[in-house]
């Protein structure tokens, strides 16, 4: 049966140590990809930010050439004239300055109010006209005075690819003309270059979503129109796909809107690679794992199978098993732990057998003892009558009373009443008086209260007699006084004598009972033994000189109510 349990427990062992080193492992790779995934995100979209912020930046460039422009020209006392002269270099002059910041970008034109061409900073066709009833100068013309912009239709098949125009006109409020910016792809290539990511694209649509420019020839249309249907569907045109993240924001001035198109980190080809290498990860640790617990769980699987089959010995009550030791370590220390257990029990099974047998001789020592009080009290009895017959009372008196103190000894009480107690002690008392013939006197404070407690038999006659065996010896008028008071909760018992005093070791403190006295005050050790055997170490005796003059005082502290006693 320790096979079997031992291959289990090698088992769960080797078990243990591979989840304990793959686990880590692949919640570690888990949360590293996750965190990969979550910090590139944030980076791509703080990236995203930036170049949005650049580009909207160059569009604002744009939309802010084209007033700054207009208002130049109309600032100029040359263009009333460039309407109605054909040549005039002051006049090109004037448009190139007032177009100086911005002829990098765009080309500027002036039409006048029949949309005719009159000056151009570019090169276009003589004779090039703009309808006044649709198109950018109709616009114009209906803006109220600012500028407007539109893409041309593509189907047009020119170069242009947007087109701002601005209404012109004199001092006194009266139209004159229109300044037409015109913007190509190499504008727009050469407004947004460095602006955004090698591996972004962007693209430029109108207010209706309808292409404008886009960085990459393939991407204009099919992204704006795949922009457009989900528009039209009520989806969000900017939402995330597998391959790509989409950041749409629209330019006010100008009425477009700029996506920028960046590609997702984390395809689905990303995904693939990062599982099969975690996989691989996996595989690798369950290898070496493996490699390494298999020792390691025999280390530990053979000792603890071994101190199986010791432990089965030893319920078979087998005290001569013994574990032998493969090192050093805690292993080894628990079988020598067991050793060291087998022999405590082969040294306790001894001992037990030693104190069995010394426990059936005390038994019946404690038979035989028994019966010698009994024939004491016999004999004690029958002394009493012949000392009445022969007329001696003192040793009459003495035989009674030593008669009842055994009969109190000897009793099966081991409680009595603390009347009981007290009368007891006076039969001592009588027999102390007859030896010492009456040389001190014996004053008992007792309240009726008081009287029924139940206290340990034979507590108080040892403290009276140490009183009076090594107190009053060559005192004249001793006097010895028995108090008992209540005190809270206890029972405070106080015998006073007026004579020599205690020792100054034995004042000031509980009384001490560093080990088992084998001379003086052996009855002071056994009434504190059994109180406190009986109520704890909280109470017994008390030793100290009598504070209203000479002499010593011995307090015997207990419990006034007891539950398996009497109520007082």
């Amino acid at each position: 049966m320790t096979r079997p349990q031992s291959r289990s427990f090698r088992n769960r062992l080797l078990l243990s140590f591979l989840i304990a080193s793959l686990v880590p492992m692949i919640i570690c790779s888990a949360m590293l990809s996750q965190i990969s995934r979550i910090q590139m995100a944030k980076q791509l979209d703080t990236d995203a930010q930036t170049q949005t912020a650049h580009l909207m930046t160059a569009l604002d460039r744009v939309s802010d050439a084209l007033p700054g422009a207009a208002r130049a020209l109309e600032e100029s006392r040359l263009l009333p004239r460039a309407f109605t002269s054909r040549e005039d270099t002051q006049i090109n002059t004037a448009l190139f300055l007032a177009t100086e910041g911005s002829r990098d970008l765009a080309d500027y034109s002036l039409y006048d109010m029949r949309g005719s061409l009159r000056y151009s900073t570019g090169s276009v066709t003589p004779g090039t006209t703009l309808s006044t009833r649709w198109g950018v100068l109709f616009a114009a013309k209906n803006a109220g005075g600012q500028p407007v912009y539109l893409a041309p239709d593509p189907m047009d098949g020119g170069k242009t690819l947007l087109q701002g125009a601005a209404l012109l006109k004199n001092p006194q409020g009266e139209p004159l003309g229109y300044l037409v910016m015109a913007l190509s792809g190499e504008n727009f290539q050469k407004l947004f270059a460095g602006k955004y990511g090698s591996s972004n694209e962007i693209l430029i649509l109108n207010r209706y979503w309808h292409p404008v420019y886009a960085s990459q020839s393939g991407l204009s249309q099919e992204l704006a129109d795949s922009l457009r249907s989900q528009l039209l569907r009520g989806g969000n045109p900017g939402a995330e796909t597998e391959e790509y993240r989409l950041h749409i924001q629209e330019h006010p001035p100008t009425g477009l809107y700029l996506v920028l198109r960046q590609p997702q980190m984390f395809t689905q080809r990303t995904t693939k690679l990062l599982r099969a290498a975690s996989l691989f990860c996996v595989l690798v640790g369950i290898v070496i794992s493996a490699v390494l617990c298999l020792p390691l769980s025999r280390r530990i699987s053979q000792p603890i199978g071994r101190l199986l089959k010791a432990f089965s010995r030893l319920e078979q009550d087998d005290l001569d098993v013994h574990v032998s030791r493969d090192g050093e370590d805690e292993l080894g220390q628990l079988a020598a732990g067991f050793n060291h257990m087998v022999l405590a029990l082969k040294a306790n099974r001894q001992e037990l057998v030693e104190n069995q047998r010394e426990l059936n001789q005390a038994q019946v020592r404690m038979l035989q003892a028994q019966l010698n009080p009994h024939f004491l009290c016999n004999t004690l009895d029958t002394m009493k009558w012949i000392s009445k017959i022969n007329h001696v009372p003192q040793v009459a008196l003495m035989s009674t009373n030593l008669a009842d103190i055994l009969r109190f000894c000897i009793s099966a009480e081991e409680f009595v009443p603390l009347s009981r107690e007290v009368e007891v002690l006076n039969r001592y008392v009588e027999i102390q008086k007859i030896r010492l013939s009456d040389q001190f006197s014996f004053v008992v404070s007792l309240p009726e209260a008081l009287e029924t407690c139940m206290v340990p038999k034979m507590i108080l006659q040892p403290i009276v007699e140490n009183a009076i065996l090594h107190g009053l010896e060559g005192i004249s008028d001793s006097v010895i006084r028995v108090e008992a008071i209540q005190e809270g909760e206890d029972l405070l018992i106080t015998v006073t004598d007026n004579g020599h005093g205690l020792p100054p070791d034995m004042i000031g403190h509980p009384y001490r009972r560093e080990s088992t006295p084998t001379g003086h005050h052996l009855g002071l050790y056994n009434v504190d033994t059994i109180l406190k055997k009986h109520y704890g170490e909280r109470y017994g005796l008390y030793l100290d000189n009598n504070p209203a003059g000479s002499g010593a005082r011995v307090r015997a502290r207990l419990p006034l109510n007891r539950k398996e006693e009497k109520e007082c």
